[in-house]
């Protein structure tokens, strides 16, 4: 059991990193904001997707990159469970974005072959950084940033689909009701580790930093959508 210390040090360590995160968090992006306002075209909707989809692909070598790097078995394990999730069957996590795509007119050659904007190679690029990171717990900590997110955007996501551009059906969507109850758990498993193994400062200003570069290279994806396909005079057209 916790001592009163050992739970104060956790909840201290959960507060700092959900608040280094929420300095950069994506729903206080424009572009999210008007996504939940409904301003945004489907035309930049559908650009959106093809760019967002990079994350989407790169996501499973994120998590596995940070496997690599973990000896602690059982927390390999919890990093397997959440990979085999992603990429696994023929629901796997790209595919339900490919669906989502489809669902805004956008074909999967079309989706596959999109040139990417400077600042979605740039996100990947420093995201995938981070993950590989010698010590995993930094690593772990870029994936908190992350998907601690998910489940809060997911549904933010879904319910502007829904309200302004009806767009409901179980297939198209389906990225996002799976995101908004599985990373629930991701996000929980994390942080447990995170609050188990960052016993120093040194560690826990370590996994700070990397959560914090994290949320930012995110917020660097949404600058590249927003400044390259939102019509600031056309944002309420659907």
């Amino acid at each position: 059991m916790r001592t009163e210390k050992s739970k104060a040090g956790s909840l201290s360590l959960q507060r700092a990193l959900d608040g280094t995160i929420a300095a950069h968090a994506m729903l206080e992006h424009p572009f999210y904001k008007l996504w939940s306002e409904g301003k945004l075209s489907r035309h930049t909707l559908a650009e959106y997707a093809k760019q967002y989809y990079a994350q989407v692909r790169a996501f499973p070598a994120y998590v596995s990159a940070v496997h690599s790097h973990c000896e602690e078995l059982d927390i390999r394990r919890l990093l397997l469970e959440n990979l085999i999730e992603e990429e696994q069957g023929v629901n796997n996590h790209p595919e339900l974005w490919l669906r989502f795509a489809e669902g805004l007119g956008v074909g999967r050659s079309e989706v596959g072959s999109a040139e990417l904007l400077p600042e979605t190679i740039e996100s990947v690029k420093r995201i995938k950084k981070l993950t590989q990171s010698e010590d995993y717990l930094k690593g772990l900590a870029a994936l908190y940033a992350y998907e601690s997110q998910i489940p809060e955007v997911s549904r933010t996501k879904r319910e502007g689909l829904k309200k302004f551009y009806d767009i409901d059906d179980r297939r198209t969507v389906s990225f996002f009701t799976v995101h908004e109850k599985a990373d629930l758990e991701h996000r929980q498993v994390e942080l447990d580790i995170l609050e188990q193994h960052c016993t120093s400062t040194a560690a826990k200003q370590g996994v700070l930093r990397a959560a914090e570069s994290a949320a930012k290279a995110l917020w660097l994806f949404l600058d590249g959508v927003y400044a390259a396909y939102v019509d600031k005079r056309e944002t309420t057209v659907h």
